[in-house]
């Protein structure tokens, strides 16, 4: 007999009473109700947070601490009657560690009011929270009397524990694959949460729950395992943000068993493997989710195509697929092991062989490296625009402001960020500088963050989201429908087909500029309309050195503008194109790079800030898209861009957005601005639509100023064919290509902006109001000044006096 030196083990339980099958099913269903509570809740927790997302809505702070109470009531009410069974030691150990692992589930789960922009902050209380949740548990393991055992604890890396490991790594390699990392502070932070959540779940699941479960093999595994895998489904669901959690739920359950099978390996060799595989194993299959997933990439906005949902689904699949033959291949051979433990060499070489598999997968097949977020740093001094020369009318003019526009803005940046952009390059930050909006964007974390918004020159300091890369890219969209045999329906009812045939105007002097997913230059209704040159086309996203588009939604928005074939209500204008949209999601950072590129073009491999080329901007831009809190944007982040090119005669037209019929859901920049035309959506009876979002502005302006045809539009996709969308999105070109009409009828309105406003609110028509409208503070909050009109709109601009 051997005396144990340091924290002793938790006392062996006399084997339970007989009792009658009653407690076993009060047990069984007390397990099945903690599933049933715990995994709904999480999902539903998940979809508030998404549906929020999508409509636009403010995120519901306090939808995770219902959540939590939710659970910690429902759950643990029953968890904690049975650890109160009088009769039954097992049924007593299994209530306890029920219990605990949901009150742990409602701490970690409180952890979510944090936003999930700040991420490494919720990952440091994470694992703040499960290591002191950790202690508290094995401090009230040790209130327990101490035993003496016949028998030795398994050395800190025995075979079980290398067992354990190589089973956590197999769990981890499909997320080598399918993942990527964030920046080097978020992947440390999510190891240390994935071990202190892995030591709450060997504090849990430690020697004293085992030995509740013995002293068959048989009974172990199954009976010990089945418990295991409920403590660890509350475990999962506190286990990471919003959307990260899912995978965790799908893949720590099964893992129960794994970890029965191990401590029944153990004891046959009388060497009882307390919570040191726990541990092991819990934390390396929690790392994959938490260190290679993004939890703002979880989303519904991304899950119309093969992107990132789909692969965490893969990875959840894969990795799910290795926990549960881990489970009958540990069960099966570990527990025919009655004479010994499994050998430690091999168990050693197990768990290199598998460390090298993932290596090899994450530099091979994987995404090799950091990926972290941004930060774009606003400094307090922006440019002053006021003063400007008013100039010739017409494009002259235009030229000749936005060339003093571009001046000062570069100016202003140069003679304002020197010192700064120094220090962070000596630091290794990496800065870009920007002009439109006088900012830098840089690497850095929270400390950085924090250390840049002290600084007097700083203003603010925004996260500029950066997406993780994906193991395959999605297929490109296409569309399958055909060309229209005449001007799409669209284009007839805002009268653009009359302008073409009556007026003999078709844009044609005028260039579009658009800011979206890209353009398939290639495309029959596109080609001809490019304008050329080698500043006439810019992809700051995968610096692709023609018009291309992966997505679709540029393709139809500027088809909308421009095409030819009846899609397009000015076919005879020309198009320059930019990337500010990867994957459906931008950032503040990336729709800046688009705007001062619209402001002034540069060649392939030039300098924004000394090879900008005012007089090839182009005239009027359209932007179907809007930067939301959750890519980075605050209410203010863009304005300075749109004073800028609004100060040098470029009209900006934008999209309300799809959060109707809210009132006041026109919210995300740059939409709500003043000097920006925003647009919202109506039907084929001049309906507005149900999806068009409504104003006022977050300033009490009225918005949108004008309304267009958004549903069921006919426009281009990328591969030649055509394809109807809804949204406000489709909309927006069709003001844009009605502006071109305006100025090529009329050049010498080229950048007066004031004038051509005024005639597009003046020639608007009425629209059908929807019931209700007077909810967002009257009609013009719903349908502005109404439904643009191309004919009486040229035919105004023609006999319009300027000056």
């Amino acid at each position: 007999m051997t005396m144990l030196t340091g924290p002793p083990p938790a006392p062996v339980p006399p084997p339970p009473r007989e009792t009658g099958p009653w407690p076993v099913v009060a047990a069984a269903a007390t397990g099945v109700w903690i599933v049933l509570v715990t995994v709904p809740g999480q999902i539903t927790g998940w979809l508030v947070d998404q549906v929020a997302l999508v409509i636009g809505a403010d995120r519901p702070v306090a939808g995770w601490p219902v959540v939590a109470l939710a659970t910690v009531l429902l759950a643990g009410a029953p968890a904690l009657a049975l650890a109160l069974a009088p009769r039954s030691p097992a049924l007593r150990v299994t209530g306890r560690a029920w219990t605990a692992a949901v009150v742990a589930l409602g701490a970690t789960t409180l952890l979510r009011t944090v936003p999930p922009v700040h991420h490494e902050a919720y990952l440091a209380a994470l694992a703040v929270t499960a290591a002191a949740l950790a202690l508290v548990a094995v401090r009230l393991g040790r209130v327990r009397p101490p035993v003496v055992v016949d028998a030795v604890p398994e050395g800190r890396f025995g075979s079980v524990s290398l067992l354990a490991i190589a089973a956590g790594l197999a769990v981890l390699l499909p997320w080598a694959w399918v993942g990527a990392l964030g920046g080097a502070l978020e992947t440390l932070l999510a190891g240390l949460a994935a071990a202190a959540l892995g030591a709450l779940a060997g504090a849990l699941l430690g020697a004293g729950f085992w030995a509740a479960f013995g002293p068959g093999p048989a009974r172990l595994v199954l009976v010990g395992g089945l418990v295991a895998g409920v403590a660890l489904t509350p475990l999962a669901a506190g286990a990471g943000q919003s959307g990260v959690q899912l995978p965790a739920l799908v893949l720590l359950p099964p893992l129960g068993f794994v970890l029965a099978a191990l401590e029944a390996a153990a004891r046959h060799a009388g060497r009882p493997a307390g919570s040191a595989p726990v541990r092991r194993l819990v934390g390396l299959a929690l790392l994959g989710p938490l260190a290679f997933t993004d939890p703002e990439e979880v989303s519904l906005l991304l899950s119309a195509t093969r992107d990132m949902p789909f692969w965490v689904a893969v990875g959840t699949g894969v990795a799910f697929a290795v926990a549960v033959l881990l489970a009958v291949g540990y069960g099966v051979l570990l527990a025919r092991s009655r004479a010994h433990a499994p050998r430690r060499g091999a168990a050693a070489l197990a768990a290199a062989a598998l460390l090298a598999a993932v290596a090899v997968v994450y530099v091979v097949p994987g995404r090799p490296g950091l990926y972290g977020e941004r930060l774009l740093v606003v400094l307090r001094e922006q440019a002053d625009l006021t003063g400007l020369p008013a100039g010739t009318p017409g494009r002259a003019g235009r030229d000749a402001r936005a060339a003093e526009v571009y001046r000062r803005l570069v100016a202003t940046a140069d003679r304002t960020q020197g010192d700064l952009r120094r220090t962070l390059t000596g630091m290794r930050l990496s800065p870009t500088p920007y002009y439109l909006v006088n900012a830098i964007e840089t690497d850095g974390g929270p400390a950085v963050r924090a250390w840049l918004s002290s600084r007097p020159e700083v203003a603010r300091v925004l996260v500029s989201q950066r997406l993780r890369p994906l193991p395959a890219l999605a297929p490109q969209a296409r569309g399958d429908a055909p060309a229209p045999a005449g001007p799409a329906w669209n284009v007839s009812l805002i009268g653009a087909d009359r302008v073409w045939s009556e007026l003999g105007v078709t844009g044609s002097g005028v260039v579009v500029g658009s800011s979206d997913s890209g353009v398939d230059g290639r495309h029959p209704a596109l080609a001809d309309g490019f304008r050329g040159g080698d500043d006439s086309w810019y992809d700051p996203w995968e610096g692709r050195r023609a018009p291309a588009d992966r997505g679709g939604h540029g393709t139809h928005t500027l088809g909308s503008a421009v095409g030819r074939d009846g899609i397009g209500v000015a076919p005879g204008a020309s198009w320059v194109g930019c990337v500010n949209l990867d994957r459906n999601l931008g950032s503040p950072a990336r729709y800046l790079d688009c705007l001062q590129f619209m402001l002034a073009p540069f060649p392939p491999g030039g300098n924004p800030l000394t090879d900008g080329r005012p007089s090839r901007a182009p005239d009027v831009l359209t932007n179907s898209w809007g930067c939301p809190p959750v890519e980075g944007c605050d209410p203010g982040a863009l304005r300075p861009a749109t004073a800028a090119l609004t100060a040098a005669g470029i009209l900006v037209v934008a999209a309300a957005g799809n959060t109707g019929p809210s009132c006041g859901s026109i919210a995300d920049p740059p939409a709500p601005y003043a000097d920006v035309l925003t647009v919202g959506a109506v039907d084929r009876q001049r309906r507005v639509t149900e999806f068009s979002s409504r104003g006022p502005a977050p300033d009490g302006r009225a918005k949108p100023d004008l309304v267009a045809p958004g549903a069921a539009v006919l426009s281009a996709m990328p591969g030649g064919g055509y394809a109807t969308l809804d949204g406000t999105s489709m909309a927006t070109p069709q003001v844009a290509g009605v502006v071109a009409l305006m100025w090529s009828a009329n050049p010498a309105l080229v950048g007066d902006l004031e004038r051509t406003r005024a005639i597009l609110r003046d020639t608007a028509q009425p629209v059908t109001p929807p019931t209700g409208a007077d909810t967002c503070g009257g009609p013009q909050d719903v349908s502005g000044a109404g439904l643009v009109d191309a004919y009486s709109a040229v035919r105004a601009a023609r006999s319009a006096a300027t000056g």
